[in-house]
């Protein structure tokens, strides 16, 4: 166990945010983009911007942050760029873990070795692949580290993923989910929880029989919820959908930060979270997909102390009591407290379940109203549009 005197990892953040491409007009997904468009975007951003699985997608990842308002500061430089830049093209920057009537079957993938070799291995699999995500990570220097917290840090991914739903559309029907992005990952090998290690040593073994055997090239293949970083020093949380508000990415960002830290402080002092089976932590990733972070009588995850579901509301109250004096010394209150007012209003998902219902009570067709909601999506993305700022 670490001593007083131990040193404490940096907590740096970086976040990395997937985005639809569309076409102004028909506010559908752009199939193929032109190449002078990310090669403008590069021009600007550098490597902060660069291409994802899908020809219809750009990502982009922040520099290392040391504090919220940097994380900030970040998000609205790359999207205000990106948005900027699509806008020359027709195009527009839409952030959602989903299209509201996108098909993927009308969508190509990107031409290159590693995206070739991804769609030759796992065929149809992959083509219906046409889902966004958001990464955070936090920097966590020691190799023996990353994987204790990695292992106690999974019970609070379906807390992390409630609050960042933006996926209740595909394929132009609603799902009945707050989040349909997982139930298509998850179809992908090497997804979902993160396995339970003892030691950096043991993951490197189990990684490095994968590679020797040629399933995978690298780390960065194993697409966990959570996972160690393979390129940089650094826990990945990767649960969690693209928010449509860059304060709510800020938000969900500080709160992950702060509960590394959090479980660093238990362990400091000798102390550790319990690690719940997998089978327990999958119902609550389940329950995060369907209901969210919304109220109801059937909604909330399940206090496994408790034995019985709660509002998500109360655990989000206790996630906030207990990461109180890691926000207050990273300068984060305000972002992690911002988590109550995406309780209050909801999420995207809620919020473009409500733009269709008022859209299809005032005579639209169903068409007509997802575009409403792109519409929105849209506006909200790009921090130069939105009415509220």
């Amino acid at each position: 166990m670490a001593g007083a005197n131990a040193r404490e990892p940096g907590f740096s953040i970086g976040i990395e945010e997937e985005f639809w491409l569309v076409d102004r007009e028909t506010r559908d997904l752009a199939k193929d983009p032109p190449a002078e468009f990310l090669k403008d975007a590069k021009a600007k951003l550098g490597d902060q911007v660069s291409s994802e699985f899908m020809r219809c997608q750009v990502e982009t990842g922040s520099k290392v942050c040391n504090s919220a308002l940097e994380a900030r500061e970040q998000l609205i430089e790359m999207r205000s760029t990106l948005s900027e830049v699509a806008a020359k093209y027709d195009m527009a920057l839409l952030a959602a873990s989903t299209h509201p009537f996108a098909q993927w079957d009308d969508q190509k993938h990107t031409d290159g070795e590693r995206y070739n070799t991804i769609a030759r291995d796992l065929r149809t699999v992959v083509d219906r692949l046409l889902i966004c995500g958001m990464h955070v990570h936090v920097g966590i220097e020691d190799d023996d580290l990353r994987i204790e917290l990695m292992a106690q840090a999974s019970y609070f991914l379906p807390h992390l993923l409630a609050l960042t739903t933006s996926s209740p559309f595909w394929r132009g029907k609603e799902t009945g989910l707050q989040t349909f992005r997982l139930s298509v990952f998850d179809n992908l090998p090497r997804t979902g929880l993160p396995e339970v290690f003892g030691s950096w040593a043991e993951y490197r073994r189990h990684v490095d029989m994968l590679i020797n055997a040629g399933v995978i090239e690298d780390g960065t293949k194993l697409w966990w919820d959570l996972r160690p970083s393979d390129r940089w020093p650094t826990l990945e949380m990767r649960i969690a959908d693209v928010c449509t508000d860059l304060e709510d990415a800020v938000c969900v960002a500080s709160i992950t930060r702060c509960l590394m830290r959090m479980l660093y402080r238990l362990r400091r002092n000798n102390q550790r979270w319990r690690i719940y089976a997998n089978m327990l932590v999958r119902e609550n990733r389940w329950r995060a997909c369907r209901y969210g972070s919304d109220p109801g009588e059937k909604a909330g995850l399940i206090d496994f102390g408790r034995g019985e579901i709660v509002p998500y509301a109360d655990l989000l109250e206790e996630i906030l009591e207990l990461i109180r004096p890691d926000a207050e010394f990273f300068g984060c209150v305000d972002e992690v407290e911002h988590a109550r007012t995406i309780i209050k209003r909801g999420t995207s998902a809620r919020r473009q379940r409500e733009i269709y219902d008022a859209a299809i009570e005032l005579g639209a067709s169903s068409k007509d109203a997802l575009i409403a909601v792109a519409d929105v999506l849209i506006e909200r993305t790009d921090p130069n549009a939105r009415s509220d700022t």
